[in-house]
Parts: structure tokens; C-alpha cells; sequence
């Protein structure tokens, strides 16, 4: 009866640790957004960047396409914020143009061809 008893209390646990995981998946999202960045150097500065970012939990970079995807906590940060941040590292991001006082400081191999 205490085996049954016991065996019957983890399998309570268990139930209710997967329905507590499946609510954290259910605030994550996932956005695309094309950037600015022109070599491994700026790949390197956006992802140490938003690693820091509160809410971030992975991000993924394509160079040849300029575009990071970001899979973020929704209740923590949003796709506007996570747009706002890497304008603030010195790249656009989609339609938010980077900020000046960081394009500025960026090495000449990592601002676009025009302005080298």
C-alpha cells in the first residue's frame, strides 16, 4: 500500500511539472529580423549583445541572408524592443535605421560599403 501510495504521489509530481514546462514554452515567440551586419565581427557584437537582453533565449544568425532569429520570452521583451536593441548596437533592423552615436563607432569593415 506505501509503494502504491508513493508511486502514485510522483506520478502527481511529474503531471504537474510537465503542465508547469508546457505554460513557460507557451510565452516564448519567435521573430526574423533582417539587419545591417556585414561580417563574423558583426555577427559576434549583435549576438553578445543580445544575449545580455532581458527575455532573450536563443538566437540563431544567417550572415549571407543578414537576418537573426531570436526566440525570446513575450511576458519579458518584445519584437519592438529586440528591434531597438540592435539599432542601439549600431545596425538597422528591419525598418528602425541604426542610431547614429553607434554606427558611428562601429570598425569600417562592419558599417555598409557606402559609408567605408
Amino acid at each position: 500500500m506505501r509503494g502504491k501510495s508513493l508511486l502514485l504521489g510522483m506520478l502527481f509530481i511529474c503531471l504537474g511539472y510537465t503542465g508547469m514546462a508546457q505554460k513557460l514554452n507557451d510565452k516564448n515567440s519567435v521573430v526574423v529580423i533582417k539587419t545591417s551586419a556585414q561580417c563574423e565581427m558583426c555577427e559576434e557584437r549583435i549576438m553578445s549583445e543580445l544575449n545580455m537582453h532581458k527575455g532573450v533565449r536563443k538566437i540563431e544568425f544567417n550572415l549571407p541572408t543578414k537576418e537573426v532569429t531570436i526566440t525570446y520570452n513575450a511576458v519579458k521583451t518584445s519584437e519592438e524592443d529586440l528591434r531597438e536593441a540592435i539599432s542601439e548596437i549600431g545596425y538597422s533592423a528591419d525598418d528602425i535605421l541604426a542610431a547614429d552615436n553607434a554606427y558611428e563607432k562601429l570598425p569600417s569593415c562592419c558599417k555598409k560599403p557606402a559609408d567605408r
